[in-house]
């Protein structure tokens, strides 16, 4: 995991700017932006307007903890060697697509963080991409409220339980519910 004082890396691009075409950043998701689940649908808004565009399956290159908060929210954790390769989904995403995605991780309420992360495609390809981590300031935290066991797919069957956003307390903020999630015992 990063300290404090790392500085943001560049996002990797996939395609050199051109008037007709902007650059690209490959994004992996994992969770409920990946097909069939809650959040795809932003993508699919994306896709639409040619803000977003699938590449393809992939696999995280790295062995990566991937654990469900509060809510059955799925969190990947920046604690390599930790955890599976993780499975999920590989976009190309504009710059404006990019911003819809960090409003929907909260990245600057530091909900997530927009992270490096190398993948391997299904025809074995390795290739640089970001992806959404859980936020340093509580990552660690829900590694050991999970009982250092994560999942290698957030899966129908990981996310039974999920709560959208708009169903849950609205009494308390994201980071008090995880507060609160990773103070409370494990069952």
């Amino acid at each position: 995991m990063g300290t404090a004082g790392d500085a943001e890396q560049p996002a990797p691009e996939t395609k050199k700017s051109s008037a007709a075409e902007p650059p690209r950043t490959l994004v992996f998701t994992y969770g409920t932006l990946k097909r069939g689940f809650s959040n795809h649908g932003l993508l699919q808004d994306l896709a639409v307007n040619s803000d977003a565009t699938f590449v393809g399956a992939a696999t995280t290159a790295a062995r990566l903890p991937l654990v469900c908060g509060p809510y059955r929210v799925p969190f990947l954790l920046n604690l390599p060697g930790s955890g599976h390769r993780v499975s999920g989904e590989l976009y190309a995403v504009t710059a404006k697509g990019l911003e819809r995605l960090d409003e929907l991780e909260g990245v600057s309420r530091s909900h997530y963080e927009r992270l490096p992360v190398s993948v391997l495609l299904a025809e074995g390809a390795q290739v640089d991409a970001v992806a959404y981590y859980a936020h340093r300031g509580y990552a660690d935290d829900l590694w050991a409220r999970s009982g250092e066991k994560g999942f290698p797919d957030y899966s129908p069957a990981v996310a039974a339980g999920y709560i959208r956003r708009k169903d849950r307390p609205q009494q308390l903020t994201f980071l008090e519910q995880i507060r609160v999630f990773v103070s409370s015992p494990s069952s």
